[in-house]
């Protein structure tokens, strides 16, 4: 029996029955959904085109290809008796390559961070801040000209305040002395990032889910459609929507450092106001480079988003990274998702090895050693 025939060999039969049940009934509700939109859809593409809503990539011009990268990162957390086993790591992965592309990038693309910590709530919050930190620092470094992010441009700034809030309280946490010692570091790559100025990088961020409606509230169209949903049908291929400035929270955007020490709290707050600024300058678009892709929501800067010629770049990258009808997203995004995600399937391995380390080493009973670190509960996050 193949692992895949294997998923419901743990469950009573009674319950797999009634699961499958209710999966045939949510699977009735989305097919009434499709239906609505499918009937939906020539009203919403009119309305589209009538606001002027649409264009396409041909008007932006044919610049020369880019050389891209992306990054991705991820983090585990293997609850053990006695402590937890951290890691977190940040890869970058470079796309299609131009013949032309003669640039040297040096090793590595990658960062990692592993630590035995003490049991506290707070680890994972303050762990994933390094991650994320970690992958903004190696896409400021990466040399290409189009950068790809996973994820949306407005997340760094709910993790680092998180952080910022909870490392100062957990200072016997290793992970919280890397964040705090580098926590400027951080902040500034995130402000390079929304603030870019040099004209030949261009950073763009593409969620892979997003519940914003930025084109949805213009159209008017019904509110369980969110915007990337329906453009995937609604898209026709090598079409993009004009940028639109991203949606902003009811509550402005914030860091709060007001748990810092002094000399560091100044330069975050320096460093916090324009990051506030640069997130009041994105813009958001949709685009289909082919009809077999879902329709991709980038966010960028207004740098970018309102300069036709770093427009057609960013537009050109993504086109050509995205050649592969089997990958349903960029080429060097797929694969730094690909990465990354081997992290937390890869713990037990890493636990394996520091085990055998202590047992070599220690004196007293070798039972104690395995009881320590046997892992009861894990958590991940990418």
């Amino acid at each position: 029996m193949t692992e895949e025939q294997k998923i419901f060999a743990d469950l009573p039969a009674a319950l797999v029955d009634e699961v499958l049940g209710e999966a045939s009934q949510a699977g009735e509700l989305l097919l009434n959904t499709f239906r609505q939109a499918r009937a939906d859809r020539d009203i919403y593409r009119k309305k589209l085109l009538d606001l002027g809503l649409v264009q396409h990539e041909s008007a932006l011009g044919y610049p020369p290809l880019p050389t891209t990268c992306a990054t991705d990162g991820s983090y585990a957390i293997d609850r053990l008796l006695t402590a937890d086993f951290a890691v977190a790591a940040a890869v970058a992965v470079e796309g299609l390559t131009p013949p032309s592309e003669k640039r040297h990038w040096e090793q590595p693309h990658h960062s990692t961070f592993v630590a035995a910590e003490v049991h506290h709530e707070e680890t994972a919050t303050v762990l994933r801040a390094v991650m994320l930190g970690e992958e903004l620092l190696l896409a400021t470094r990466a040399p290409h000209n189009l950068v790809m992010l996973d994820g949306t441009l407005t997340l760094p700034i709910i993790y680092f305040n998180q952080a910022l809030n909870k490392a100062p309280q957990a200072r016997s946490l290793r992970c919280s002395q890397k964040f705090l010692a580098r926590s400027v570091e951080y902040l500034e790559a995130y402000l390079t990032i929304l603030q870019p100025a040099r004209s030949d990088k261009q950073y763009i961020a593409l969620p892979k889910y997003s519940t914003r409606r930025e084109i949805g509230r213009q159209v008017g169209w019904r509110g369980e459609h969110d915007d990337r949903g329906i453009l995937t049908l609604l898209l026709q291929p090598g079409e993009l929507t004009w940028p639109q400035r991203l949606e902003q929270p009811d509550q402005p955007w914030h860091i709060n450092a007001g748990r810092l020490p002094d000399d560091l709290r100044r330069r975050v707050e320096e460093l916090a106001v324009n990051i506030v600024q640069g997130l009041e300058q994105v813009y958001v678009f949709y685009y289909k480079p082919h009809d077999w892709l879902p329709a991709l929501r980038v966010e960028v800067a207004s740098e970018v988003a309102l300069n036709p010629h770093r427009l057609a770049v960013v537009v050109q990258g993504l086109k050509h990274q995205c050649a592969i009808a089997s990958m349903l997203e960029p080429y060097p995004l797929f694969l730094a998702d690909r990465m990354v995600k081997g992290m937390a399937r890869a713990l037990p391995a890493f636990r394996q090895v520091a085990t055998q380390r202590i047992a070599e080493q220690y004196e007293g009973d070798i039972g104690e050693v395995f009881f320590a670190m046997h892992g009861y509960r894990s958590e991940s996050g990418v």
